[in-house]
């Protein structure tokens, strides 16, 4: 028996009213890391280019306790049928839980960019034009991502926003038929707060401009409907773990460059150090190794053993991203831009004794702190490009993070974007980032 679903919040008549009086904000961009407690993020277009429109999209939810029920199995009970879905997660310091961890499947509509796909050029053009109709109202009982565009945009992406970086010749795309970026659009997710133990489903009123106000309990039925579909999915007893055959062992791992091909690499960029043409420069290869795991169960290990303030699934169709990362590479509230650098890494210790012991040895590495301070000064060239001149500063300088399995030797520069600058935009100075280039 599946019980009684909870009140929605707000009400249609509480609805009904905001959408009346409120002021909104431009619509949501993507989820912020689960270690932080955000608003949606904006548009690119700056506030007051948007004030005087009334808003269009009002987030609803039901709120359900979750003391029985994980991000996990939230996750394979909801995407069990669904072509594209995400769960986001987060460990604070790779050692304690964070508040939030975001789960969604059924997007209202994907995006692909790159050559061959929907869109060629710039991906965040694309994303600014499509999220550019909504206005978003913000609800006093959620202070954090409710829906919006959870996707990748690749590397090679940067051609667009630097167009110094794009090669004489063509690229060769190594995963045929991979898009150069993906995004979901999702407005029906789960948002598991681990500190009061419940999660908040949630959907969305979506306004179109044009429609009128008598449309809005029909609209607001709607959104219930789904959460309601949601909640009974929540609630079924079983797990619907994901199909694994047979795992066999030995598969070989292959590089794309191969170890003389890299060791050229390294050669050559030396070379180019010792002109002056770089600084510093990141030689890398692909890794690539055929296994028989199901994408979500490498997911479930490595949340396990490499827990990180960044951990995500993403369930693009034809491709699965599995990740970890301990590094915020743009991260912005209320204008606020914030760039996280890591250079500088120790292994944990056995004990609290070892763990300081190699702290005071990174804290002194001349080489770890000069490529550290190297990476800051990056930072911070980046975010001036966008912010104002006077807010530009570095908040933390050589701080040591520790992690499950390493320390890093981080610093942060933040900055507030100028008026003339959007999210977008800030987003395109930060990249690429300066700890992978």
């Amino acid at each position: 028996m599946v019980p009684t679903s909870p009140p929605a919040v707000p009400s249609l008549d509480e609805l009904i009213n905001l959408f009346a009086t409120s002021s909104s904000s431009p619509a949501t961009l993507a989820p912020p890391s689960a270690s932080i407690f955000s608003t949606p993020l904006e548009t690119s277009k700056p506030k007051h280019a948007v004030e005087n429109l009334k808003p269009n999209l009002i987030p609803v939810f039901v709120e359900i306790p979750a003391d029985l029920l994980t991000p996990v199995a939230a996750y394979l009970k909801i995407a069990k049928d669904s072509k594209y879905s995400f769960l986001l997660e987060s460990v604070i310091g790779g050692e304690n839980l964070a508040r939030y961890s975001f789960v969604g499947a059924d997007p209202i509509k994907t995006i692909r960019t790159g050559e061959g796909f929907d869109v060629e050029g710039d991906p965040l053009t694309a994303l600014e034009k499509e999220l550019a109709p909504y206005r978003y109202v913000k609800i006093p009982q959620i202070g954090t991502f409710t829906g919006g565009a959870v996707g990748f945009i690749t590397y090679d992406s940067i051609v667009h926003f630097e167009p110094v970086t794009k090669p004489k010749n063509p690229l060769h795309n190594p995963f045929p038929g991979m898009p150069e970026a993906f995004f979901m659009l999702t407005s029906t997710n789960l948002i598991f707060d681990h500190i009061y133990q419940t999660v908040k489903i949630v959907s969305h009123v979506h306004l179109q401009d044009g429609t009128p106000p008598s449309q809005i309990p029909a609209l607001y039925e709607e959104a219930v409907g789904r959460i309601e579909t949601l909640r009974r999915k929540l609630m079924t007893p079983d797990v619907p773990l994901p199909p694994q055959g047979p795992v066999h062992l030995g598969y070989e791992t292959t590089s794309n460059v191969g170890e003389e091909g890299y060791k050229a690499f390294v050669t050559k960029l030396k070379e180019h150090i010792v002109a002056g043409d770089i600084i510093q420069a990141v030689p890398s290869q692909r890794f690539t190794r055929k296994t028989d795991v199901h994408p979500f169960n490498v997911y479930r290990n490595l949340r396990r053993t490499n827990p990180s303030p960044y951990m995500y699934y993403l369930d693009c169709g034809e491709t699965q991203l599995v990740g970890a990362s301990p590094e915020t590479l743009c991260h912005i509230k209320d204008r606020k831009l914030r760039n996280h650098a890591i250079a500088g890494t120790r292994k944990r210790g056995k004990d609290e004794e070892e763990d300081q012991a190699l702290e005071a040895d990174l804290l002194s590495d001349e080489k770890e702190r000069s490529e550290n301070l190297m990476l800051s000064d990056l930072a911070r060239n980046d975010v001036h490009r966008v912010c104002k001149p006077e807010s530009v500063k570095i908040d933390h300088l050589f701080r040591v993070e520790r992690f499950s399995h390493v320390m890093h030797l981080t610093s942060q520069v933040s900055g507030i974007l100028r008026d003339d600058q959007s999210r977008f935009q800030a987003l395109r100075s930060i990249l690429p980032a300066g700890t992978l280039s």
